[in-house]
């Protein structure tokens, strides 16, 4: 199936409210107030070997994120784990990725909507690694985000909430506009945060694992994993706040997530330059790749 195919034009099945429906009948009204005001959760997994990686940890994000965001998920975390593995099964994927999300309906179209109707949908279909293999070695170009991640006073910052990522969208197309891959983006108060869709790792010259505490940023399942892995491994692994101009002490730059899953960073504007791969961050690579695949 190719990437080029629009979305809302793709055959199979979607899993939606409780039974599947063709994919191109899963509509929504425009009124609704996901759509309007941003209510909306949602989760991207990946499946290998017709596996959903990291399956339950992602469904009970997925009830803590509409927690925040003062709606409950109409089905347990252990429905939607059988959900989603029907809905892959039904799909017959084999690799690709899966989109569960939940939003509030049409009921009442104002900023107050407590009695709309919570939907859910889950789709999934094949898609190739986010980026090459090569380019995951060879390191992505990242600039500098305009916009920071917003204080934890501000905003639901560990929901991931369809709200949250405007700004993410935003700093993305304009780091592709200049001929970037992604941006940095930093926290409220100018320490490192993560890129637009994904955690941040530096590699510090003497040999130990710095990234920067999700305490106003989404704490990925990735960069859990990543973390597990390096401590298993005897790195240390130290998550503090960290300065942008700490980025010279760093030896490599690696971002993690499950789309990006574990992707080198080659330079950060002008002034921060990664040429060469260091083996930590190549023996992550492979542990990863083997530990999804396994």
């Amino acid at each position: 199936m190719s990437d080029l195919i629009p979305f809302d034009q793709r055959d199979g099945y979607i899993w939606y409210n409780g039974e599947f429906v063709e994919w191109k009948n899963a509509k929504v009204h425009v009124l609704n107030h996901g759509l309007h005001y941003a209510s909306c959760v949602f989760e991207g997994e990946k499946i290998y070997n017709k596996k959903i990686f990291k399956c339950n940890e992602h469904s009970v994000r997925l009830h803590k994120s509409a927690e925040m965001l003062g709606f409950k998920i109409p089905y347990s975390v252990e429905e939607l784990d059988r959900i989603k593995k029907e809905t892959s099964a039904k799909q017959n994927i084999v690799d690709g990725y899966m989109r569960a999300f939940a939003w509030r309906g049409s009921e009442k179209m104002a900023i107050s909507a407590q009695g709309n109707k919570i939907h859910i949908a889950i789709a999934c279909w094949p898609w190739p690694p986010y980026y090459s293999e090569e380019a995951r070695r060879a390191g992505l170009k990242l600039k500098f985000a305009k916009y920071k991640r917003p204080s934890p006073e501000t905003a639901p910052v560990a929901a991931k909430a369809a709200g949250l990522y405007m700004i993410c969208t935003i700093s993305k197309h304009e780091a592709e506009n200049e001929g970037y891959n992604d941006a940095l983006m930093l926290d409220y108060r100018g320490y490192l945060a993560e890129a637009t869709g994904a955690n941040l790792f530096l590699v510090m010259k003497n040999g130990e694992l710095h990234t920067p505490l999700p305490d106003c940023f989404l704490n990925g399942i990735t960069r859990q994993t990543v973390i597990e892995i390096a401590r298993s491994r005897g790195i240390k692994v130290v998550e503090r706040h960290i300065q942008p101009e700490e980025l010279a002490d760093a030896a490599d730059v690696f971002l993690t997530g499950s789309a990006a899953e574990v992707t080198r960073v080659g330079s950060i504007g002008d002034q921060y330059l990664y040429p060469q791969a260091s083996q930590m961050t190549l023996d992550l690579m492979d542990a990863y790749h083997d530990l999804v695949r396994s």
